[in-house]
């Protein structure tokens, strides 16, 4: 319509410049007003068919929401999938359902998991945020892997150089997929403000060790969006522990300056669980907590008190990027 009136209007006043303007719009040339017709007549149709296609490309995109949500498996179905039939024995330790619960985890969710290992968590996250998520690994840089292991070998090296090549096969075996891999000190650019989620789960002793605790905390920054959570699983050393022995070389580590790193960053410590504390961890084995299981590194002497007492004592804490 609005197609139709312009071209009328546009007749009229290139008849007024020729003198020859009609006294009403039905003294038009009839076929100038034909044309008109015709024009908004296309406008019409090809509005409709817009919107139409607008229509179809919604209704397409919730159905395709719809049946992902339908894929995608419930937690339940994740942590009873017989990939994890040996990972299952530590989840009395671990609690994995419990633990993404506090944090906050969604199967929509972008996450990144800090040193992702053999798959523990792997194997839970990534057939989990497969459907409408994104799964990413998060690895030591050489530097820190030199310093863990002074006298590599070159198959140990040849691992984890080939790490970040070799983590989507590990994914897919996990049962999911990996959507890519990043390295602690060297988040780029593109990857700032894009996850929803960034975890440390027994992750952080190392770095603290090695004097790049703000390397971590800093990279959660860097990746999380506005309002995202850093969720920590970590060995906890007593609140009176020694500076020497809470260092993370025993991976034990205290809880105020764990929390003290995040907070010194601008995050805010949201909220705190026990759901992975162990009262029965003195926390002083001289090994560290490799003298528990699922290692028990060490004599035989008193093994069987240390099987007994069963993995290490461990804070678990959720902090928010305002």
């Amino acid at each position: 319509m609005r197609v139709f009136l312009t071209s009328v209007a546009s007749l009229a006043l290139l008849a007024a410049c020729n003198g020859e303007a009609p006294e009403t719009v039905d003294e038009a040339p009839d076929e100038a007003v034909d044309e008109a017709v015709d024009e908004a007549a296309d406008a019409i149709e090809s509005t409709a068919e817009d919107a139409e296609d607008m229509l179809s490309d919604l209704a397409g995109a919730v159905e395709d929401e719809v049946q992902a949500a339908m894929d995608a498996p419930s937690l339940e179905q994740v942590l009873a999938d017989p990939r994890r039939e040996a990972d299952r024995a530590r989840d009395q330790y671990r609690n994995p359902r419990e633990t993404l619960e506090f944090f906050g985890v969604q199967p929509g969710d972008t996450v990144v998991e800090a040193l992702p290992g053999t798959g523990w968590y792997g194997r839970i996250l990534a057939p989990w945020l497969a459907a409408e998520g994104e799964y990413y690994g998060l690895n030591y840089s050489m530097g820190i892997f030199e310093q863990i292991f002074p006298n590599m070998s070159e198959e140990q090296r040849a691992r984890f150089e080939g790490w970040e090549a070799g983590f989507p096969g590990m994914a897919a075996e996990w049962g999911g997929q990996a959507a890519g891999t990043y390295t602690l000190g060297s988040i780029p650019d593109s990857a700032a403000g894009t996850a929803d989620v960034v975890l440390y789960v027994r992750a952080l002793h190392n770095m603290a060790r090695f004097g790049e605790m703000d390397v971590a905390v800093d990279d959660a920054w860097t990746l999380l969006r506005p309002g995202g959570t850093v969720g920590v699983v970590q060995h906890r050393a007593p609140a009176d522990e020694t500076d020497e022995r809470a260092d993370g070389s025993r991976a034990y580590l205290r809880e105020a300056d764990v929390i003290a790193a995040f907070e010194a960053r601008g995050f805010i410590l949201e909220a705190s669980s026990e759901i992975n504390a162990n009262p029965d961890d003195p926390a002083d084995h001289e090994i560290g907590v490799w003298a528990l299981l699922p290692t028990l590194a060490g004599t035989d002497e008193d093994r069987e008190e240390r099987m007994s007492i069963g993995e290490s004592d461990r804070m678990t804490l959720r902090f928010r990027k305002p």
